[in-house]
Order: structure tokens, then C-alpha cells, then sequence
């Protein structure tokens, strides 16, 4: 996985979406399981806490595996504390509003785990790509959206992106085999095959992206994704590693209000006795 350092320039076309690093499947799914249980105990006392949000940002292509990294995440997420706000074309109520209303609305309150399935980038993807805005209005995005995700980490909001990066052929196989499967067929959009005719355009406006929305606060971390394997694997750990500083910190709040509890709970005996 590649973290995107800020104002590096970035080049998909270079970095092997089948790329599963020195890990084999074997041992990633042995360590999986345990992150698994670890994410899982740092989010319910970041639930407790109720002290710091955690907002996970999924880009990628059609077929990328948006909804089977969501699908797995909430196998050991805490179902009261994990919500997940899906992206799609905007509304006329959302066009008439300036193109972040929508996003803010949704971002995580204090304790919550909220999971963005596309997100505010379709902005500068999108309209970028389809000649839908001018480029002298999605151009100043780029500025918006790092000031935007700069306020929530201020406000004490840890923002995680993850690029699932999958190849073209990869794509196609995933399209048909969809096709193929009559439980996953509803799926089915003519738009999916018309927007491959686009790659090249959209792999151009990713770059861009990247390069430019990429801050030390909140980077973007390209993950090679043609395996779903090491794609659950690696958005785990990287989950577990932004949480984990924070377990000590959780903790000590937790014991306090266990003591503040304790107390009120004591004076209520002591009065009814």
C-alpha cells in the first residue's frame, strides 16, 4: 500500500494493482483475523470515549470493491457506532447548495465511525472527466477539500482514504462475472461499460488528485486492490494503526466516568438507605 506523500506526484499506471507486497495470502489472513479483534475492541472504547470521530473515505472505479471492503469492516465494527453514507448523483436540493453541503452533513460525530462509499472527490473526478463543470470551478476544489478535511482533523476527526486501485483487465473480469452471477446481476449498468471508455481520463484526474489533496493530516493511502485478500487486509491494519495511538488516551476517559459513575451511584444508595 502506498501511502501518497504530500505533493508527491502520483502515476497509477505504475503501481501493480496485483502488487500483494512480501505477504502471502496464508499469513495475511492469519494476521487479519487478529487485527481484526484488536479494530474491533479500539472502536468500542472509541464509542465509549466518546471523544474522537474516525471518518474512512473508499474512492475507486466501478468494481473496485467499495462494498466488499464495507461488507468486511462491518463484520467486527460495532454496528451502534459504524454508519455508512453512500455518494450518488447529487439531488436538486444538493446541486443548489455549494458541492461539499452534502459531505458535511454526513462526517462523524464525537465516537462514531462513519464510512464514505464514494465521497466529496467525485468533484474533481466527474466533473472533471465529463466536461460537467468548468475548469475554473472544479480547478479551486482541490483548495476547498484540503481546507474542508483540514477543519475536521482540528476538530478532532481522524480521516482515513483509501484508493482501491484495480487494473483494467481486472475490471472486465469482475463486470462479467457480475453479469454471470444472477445474485449479484442487479448490479448491471450500461454506465460501468461506458465508463471504461473513459480510463485513460479518469486515471489522469486520480493522479491529480492525489497529488494535490494529499496532506500530512489526511493522506491517501493507494491500495492495490485486484486481490480482495490483501485489500481487507492492509485498509485493517491501516485502521488499527490510526486507532491504536489513541488506546491509552480512551482509556484514561473511561475511568473516569467509571468513577463518576461509581459516585453517583454510591450517593444514590447512601440516600435511599
Amino acid at each position: 500500500m502506498l501511502r501518497v506523500q504530500p505533493g508527491d506526484p502520483v502515476n497509477l499506471q505504475n503501481i501493480n494493482a496485483s502488487d500483494c507486497g512480501n505477504i502471502s495470502e496464508v499469513r495475511a489472513l492469519e494476521e487479519l483475523e487478529k487485527l481484526t479483534e484488536r479494530v474491533s475492541d479500539l472502536q468500542e472504547l472509541m464509542f465509549a470515549a466518546g471523544q474522537t470521530p474516525l471518518l474512512i473515505v473508499l474512492q475507486g472505479r466501478d468494481t473496485s470493491g467499495k462494498d466488499g471492503t464495507i461488507r468486511h469492516l462491518l463484520k467486527f465494527m460495532n454496528a451502534q457506532a459504524t454508519r455508512i453514507a453512500p455518494f450518488k448523483v447529487p439531488t436538486p436540493i444538493e446541486i443548489g447548495h455549494d458541492f461539499l453541503w452534502r459531505i458535511h452533513q454526513q462526517t462523524p460525530m464525537k465516537g462514531e465511525t462513519v464510512i464514505f462509499n464514494r465521497s466529496h472527490y467525485e468533484d474533481v473526478l466527474v466533473v472533471r472527466v465529463h466536461d460537467i463543470a468548468p475548469k475554473e470551478v472544479w480547478s479551486k476544489r482541490y483548495e476547498h477539500i484540503n481546507h474542508f478535511e483540514q477543519l475536521l482533523v482540528d476538530s478532532g476527526t481522524i480521516i482515513l482514504k483509501f484508493f482501491l486501485h484495480i487494473s483494467k483487465d481486472e475490471q472486465e473480469e469482475r463486470l462479467i462475472a457480475r453479469e454471470n452471477d444472477p445474485i449479484k446481476s442487479w448490479k448491471l449498468s450500461v454506465g460501468d461499460w461506458k465508463e471504461r471508455e473513459f480510463w485513460d481520463d479518469y486515471t489522469k484526474a486520480y493522479d491529480h488528485l492525489l497529488e494535490k489533496c494529499s496532506p500530512e493530516a489526511a493522506p491517501w493511502h493507494v491500495v492495490p486492490a485486484n486481490k480482495k485478500w490483501y485489500r481487507n487486509y492492509v485498509i485493517t491494519k491501516a485502521i488499527y494503526e490510526a486507532l491504536a495511538p489513541f488506546e491509552e488516551l480512551w482509556k484514561t476517559k473511561l475511568a473516569i466516568l467509571s468513577e463518576q459513575m461509581k459516585a453517583e451511584v454510591a450517593e444514590y444508595r447512601n440516600s435511599t438507605t
